[in-house]
């Protein structure tokens, strides 16, 4: 199939009508907790990410980390599935296994075309570490990759992971991570029916200078997109500027009515006020209209993750999840925006809690889900999902 004729076909399935029935045992649910860390194998669960299939089917996918809660060594990509809107979930199942390695920064997509879920992932080996990479002693192999694989029985398997770093890893880059949390697929334009995914990296320094990389943290933000599925993949805009001042890292992403992308940032050692950044592009993630710059009027979250999730109806908000604490991991809130992500106000918080990473999804007509990383004496004891209905942000 050729890219016209898949965009025709794309812009006729996007333009159907939803036929997803509501799920009736769902009503009288509004949270549920489908990880537990110390349980079925693992001892944490981080770095949520989920997405509603077309069935509705909400799937839920979190790295789980088998021996400790670090960052580094062996983890793999698992998944948990709800039939009844988040209210319980399925048995836990393993989508990529690290064996030994790390496997993770789960990033799914809805294929408007196909059905299928595509989710792109990074790798690097198990015995080295982020600083490590980021000094450039890896070798290739050891270093991040970036992997994709598919579903087509609604999230009940996955293909086996495909390597494409070649197609979205320009070679000056070390460090690299897709997402965390849902990307997208467009709905709209000239480019409807791509695949866009937020990602960022680092890069080596200019050569000739003392410093390795890790010491300044050359950290820019990026986007990968696929115009046939997943199948190939491009680097879109590529945030350069490597001058510490706004450093773009974990990112999220959303379609805004007008059809523009609005793309938010963790803002990770910039020596700018603040840890937020966000910009807007116009072009399907090709480029971005301005620099990533400060969101000022989201100040009051910390160095952190952070979701976004543009609601479809006419007039309705845009929403950003995240720990509302400025100086801690705490308090997981959102805050709505009616103009676009130029500004944001706080709709809710929903509980005064350690929180860090989440990740928002649309279920059904009325309600959005939020899965986020929660605890009471710790940040990372469970992954929680919670239920919100739309009239509430």
């Amino acid at each position: 199939m050729t890219i016209l004729s898949r965009t025709l076909v794309v812009a006729a399935v996007l333009a159907a009508p939803l036929t997803a029935t509501p799920h009736a045992s769902a009503a009288g649910c509004t949270s549920s907790v489908p990880y537990v860390s110390g349980q079925g194998g693992y001892d944490t669960y981080r770095i949520p990410a989920t997405v509603t299939t077309r069935r509705g089917t909400v799937l839920a996918f979190a790295e789980g980390r088998r021996t400790g809660a670090s960052d580094t060594g062996n983890i793999d990509v698992v998944l948990k599935r709800s039939a009844d809107g988040g209210c319980t979930w399925g048995p836990l199942q393993v989508v990529t296994e690290g064996d030994g390695n790390t496997r993770g920064n789960p990033a799914p997509v809805l294929d408007p075309l196909t059905g299928a879920v595509v989710l792109v992932t990074s790798y690097n080996s198990g015995v080295v570490t982020e600083p490590q990479i980021m000094r450039g002693e890896v070798t290739p192999e050891q270093s991040r990759r970036v992997f994709v694989q598919r579903s087509w029985d609604d999230g009940r398997n996955f293909s086996a992971p495909v390597d494409i770093t070649a197609q979205v890893k320009e070679p000056n880059w070390r460090w690299y991570a897709t997402g965390p949390g849902h990307a997208v697929a467009l709905t709209s334009g000239p480019h409807a029916g791509r695949l866009v995914v937020p990602a960022n990296h680092s890069a080596a320094p200019p050569e000739g200078s003392k410093d390795t990389g890790q010491e300044r943290k050359y950290y820019g933000g990026h986007a990968i997109y696929s115009d046939d599925g997943g199948i190939t993949w491009h680097i879109g805009f590529v945030d350069s500027s490597y001058e510490g001042y706004d450093n773009a890292n974990e990112t999220s992403v959303t379609e805004l009515p007008d059809g523009r992308l609005y793309f938010s940032s963790r803002d990770e050692g910039g020596t700018s006020k603040g840890n937020r950044l966000d910009s807007y592009s116009s072009d399907g993630g090709q480029t971005l209209d301005r620099p990533y710059r400060q969101q000022a009027t989201l100040s009051d979250v910390p160095a952190v993750q952070g979701s976004v999730l543009q609601l479809p109806e006419p007039g309705a908000p845009l929403l950003f999840s995240g720990p509302s604490v400025p100086t801690a991991r705490q308090a997981m809130a959102i805050w709505r925006s009616t103009d676009g992500g130029a500004t944001f106000t706080k709709a809710l918080t929903l509980s005064t809690q350690r929180a860090a990473y989440s990740d928002l999804v649309r279920i059904g007509w009325e309600t959005v889900g939020l899965l986020y990383e929660t605890g009471v004496a710790g940040t990372y004891e469970t992954i929680e999902f919670r239920r919100l209905p739309t009239d509430s942000l």
